[in-house]
């Protein structure tokens, strides 16, 4: 039998108030022994889903006045008997119901721990309890969206239909080699080799999905990069609404990479306000630019700021070490400081780099002239589709590699089927697929994989 946990959900701090959960048989019965309600009806008698109004007294001393809502099992998040104390948000009532919970031999939940137990009780399955978590953390409404469609079982399901698909045949394989006398094809080859070719095509379109999903999740990576005082950080900053990065007219004030996350129209884009790129002998300046070339490795999207009041030839200098590193980027050059020239010299140098296939925009960040431009032009650089109600968009890296592992052994039973190998290294090959599908939903775990799942979430879920 689980012991009784209790945790703060709320958010750490003060607030108007906050949530005080507890889950496991007897719940009811502890919170009773604190609670007084003016009529002095016991929780123990109400219904389920009943919220009730009354006090907590503690060692003799009403600590505040709370409404308790009781949830019985199986009809809860955990699937066990809960209660939910709604106080008032001070720190200190917070503490003292909790001081109180545990004199009454409750234990302080681990992180995650609630939702493993709503995972071990059958509420849900593996990847729909991670979906929780992303729930709780989405910050735009293509994350919200594709982290509810996971939590009620958008992915789980097309999960369950490709592993009940590899059962079925997997069953006749194996039952041939219980006959081995019999010579008898109980698994149709043409439609194991068939099935094979469609589960290949699903797997391979979720596996691709993560490359969207990442960036729905954690944000489009976008790396502003430049010579030095070009204006990347004065950008940054009015990108992000607030002083993130030092602005100076002193060359080289940006020697590390600093990142941020904002949500522009309901998408998420991490900008990445990189080292100034030019030739230095200074050693920490040097790690800096080194980390810029990195950084556009990783970005989607690449931002490359040029101060228009600098010679043509000097900005014409960093073409091959620029370059080369921006192929298959969405590139936007913005000539900042473009209220500075005059028009004639604006137009002449809007061409240069001819070689460079990017879209091209005049702003000021200092002045915020053209921002709202550059915005339109990331929404449409981020060409992110319309996730529908029922689209399944894989976010979570743990599920990227058990997809990968679970296609190259789909292709081994496919390659296995082309060349007339053996039934019993076909059925290896497709109990490892289901293996690999198995361990996304969890129907295939370990405490240890378990474990590192849920110590990432935050107390009290």
């Amino acid at each position: 039998m689980n012991d009784i946990i209790c945790a703060v959900s709320t958010p750490p701090g003060m607030g108007a108030i906050a949530v005080i959960r507890l889950s496991g048989e007897g719940s009811i019965a502890v919170t009773d022994t604190l609670f007084v309600s003016p009529s002095g009806k016991k929780l123990a008698g109400t219904k389920a889903n009943t919220v009730l109004f009354g006090q907590i007294v503690f060692n003799n001393e009403v600590t505040d006045e709370v409404l308790v809502t009781v949830f019985r099992a199986p009809h809860s998040f955990t699937g066990e008997e809960s209660v939910e104390i709604s106080c008032h948000g001070s720190v200190y009532i917070q503490q003292k119901i909790v001081e109180a919970l545990i004199a009454r031999g409750v234990r302080l939940a681990q992180p995650g721990e609630f939702t493993r137990r709503a995972f071990g009780n059958g509420k849900f399955d593996l990847s729909q309890a991670e979906a929780v978590a992303d729930l709780i953390a989405s910050a735009s409404q293509a994350s919200h969206r594709v982290a509810m469609n996971q939590m009620r079982g958008g992915f789980a399901g097309k999960l369950a239909e490709l592993r009940d698909k590899l059962l079925q045949f997997v069953s006749l394989v194996e039952l041939e080699l219980d006959f081995p006398e019999e010579d008898v094809e109980f698994a149709n080859r043409q439609k194991l080799y068939e099935l094979t070719e469609e589960i290949e095509r699903e797997i391979d379109k979720l596996a691709r999905s993560f490359q969207l999903g990442n960036a729905i999740k954690n944000g489009i990576p976008v790396a502003i990069i430049g010579e030095t005082n070009a204006g990347k950080s004065t950008l940054l900053n009015l990108l992000l609404n607030e002083e993130k990065a030092i602005v100076s007219d002193i060359h080289g004030t940006t020697r590390d990479v600093i990142e941020d996350t904002v949500n522009i129209s309901g998408v998420s884009f991490r900008f990445i306000d990189t080292a100034g790129i030019r030739h230095t002998t200074d050693t920490i300046e040097t790690m800096g630019i080194e980390r810029t070339f990195q950084k556009i490795g990783q970005a989607s999207i690449v931002l490359w700021m040029i101060d228009l009041t600098t010679p043509v030839e000097k900005i014409e200098s960093l073409v091959e070490s620029i370059v080369p590193k921006l192929a298959d980027k969405h590139v936007l050059l913005l000539f900042n400081k473009a209220d500075l020239l005059p028009d004639a010299e604006r137009v002449e140098k809007e061409h240069i780099l001819p070689e460079l296939k990017a879209e091209r925009l005049f702003i000021s960040a200092k002045k915020q002239q053209n921002t709202d431009v550059l915005q339109q032009l990331l929404l449409k650089a981020a060409a992110i589709p319309q996730i529908g109600e029922h689209d399944v968009i894989v976010t979570n890296l743990r599920h990227y590699e058990a997809l990968v592992k679970a296609l190259e052994a789909v292709r081994r039973v496919k390659e296995g089927l082309e060349i007339g190998i053996s039934s019993d290294f076909i059925s290896q090959d497709i109990r490892e697929c289901m293996f690999y599908l198995g361990e996304i939903t969890g129907q295939i775990s370990t405490d240890e994989i378990l474990g590192n799942i849920f110590s990432k979430f935050c107390i009290g879920k």
